[in-house]
């Protein structure tokens, strides 16, 4: 009879770091969020639970809108697109291939997978909305606001909510410009092009 082989309810932050790909620093920051629920041991050391971290492994981050274009090559301004209606992404996946610069764009339909994509490497540009099912855009936002590893991404709300909306549920973090719907691309593209003349120096 093969012996039975019990598997760890819980894990060290460098192993559930190793699993979602994403830094130790990240995973801490993430358990200090509640994203990822954990305890301490005795000795002060974090032990995350098995189920939090298969939980978001689930929330598989998207690929890239445009896989064709990335490739190796000159920089290119790295967007990512955080919005729940699927009309609206594809409004800017079209949008956003007639900017002059050269884009990647990567296009998520929620903030979990939003926040997964950014643990593994931030965009130079986020354009998010804020009313989304399950984690809002507020959350996803005060998370990556405490995140010094993306303290060089430029970060943009579109939100059908009034501004009364927005102070009432919280804000958005100071620096996150925040415009209405419907879409502005013209104001977007010019805050892209500021993000482009900065990482293209």
């Amino acid at each position: 009879m093969p012996p039975i082989v019990i598997e760890k309810s819980f894990c060290t932050t460098r192993e559930a770091a190793l699993l979602l790909g994403i830094s130790v620093g990240t995973v801490q920051l993430w358990v200090e969020s509640g994203l990822l629920q954990a305890w301490k041991t005795a000795g002060g050391h974090r032990r995350v639970l098995r189920d939090s971290v298969e939980s978001l492994l689930h929330k598989k981050p998207a690929p890239p809108a445009h896989p064709a274009e990335v490739v190796p090559g000159p920089r290119r301004l790295r967007i990512l697109v955080v919005e729940d209606d699927p009309s609206l992404l594809r409004l800017y996946e079209t949008q956003i291939a007639h900017w002059p610069m050269p884009t990647e764009v990567t296009l998520i339909d929620n903030a979990i997978s939003a926040l997964l994509h950014m643990g593994r490497g931030g965009p130079d540009l986020l354009i998010s909305d804020l009313h989304m099912p399950g984690m809002d855009g507020f959350a996803m936002l005060r998370v990556l606001d405490k995140s010094p590893e993306l303290a060089q991404t430029l970060m943009v709300v579109v939100s059908g909510l009034d501004a009364q909306e927005i102070t009432a549920r919280g804000g958005v973090p100071p620096g996150v410009e925040v415009l209405a719907k419907p879409i502005p691309f013209v104001r977007l593209l010019s805050i892209a092009q500021g993000a482009w003349k900065r990482v293209s120096i």
